[in-house]
C-alpha cells in the first residue's frame, strides 16, 4: 500500500466513525492489517476506528466459489 492509499483509506474511516453504520468486507484477517498498513500509527488508528464498536463475522472454510468451479 502506498502512502496515499492509506491517508485515502484513513480519511475514509475517520469520515464515517461516528457518523452510523459502515460496512467493510475483506480477505485479509484482521491481525494482518498491521503488516499489510505496514506504517504503525497509520495502522493503529485505522484499527482503533474499526474496531472500536463493531459487529464482526469471520467466516472460516472453503471458499464456495471454488466448490462451484470443482463442480463444473
Amino acid at each position: 500500500m502506498d502512502q496515499d492509499v492509506k491517508l485515502a483509506l484513513l480519511q475514509v474511516i475517520e469520515d464515517s466513525h461516528g457518523r452510523g453504520v459502515a460496512i467493510i468486507n475483506s480477505q485479509l484477517p484482521v491481525a494482518k492489517w498491521y503488516d499489510f498498513v505496514a506504517e504503525p500509527t497509520i495502522a493503529d488508528t485505522i484499527m482503533d476506528r474499526l474496531l472500536a464498536k463493531v459487529n464482526r463475522i469471520e467466516l472460516k472454510g472453503a471458499s464456495m466459489r471454488r466448490s462451484d468451479k470443482m463442480n463444473d
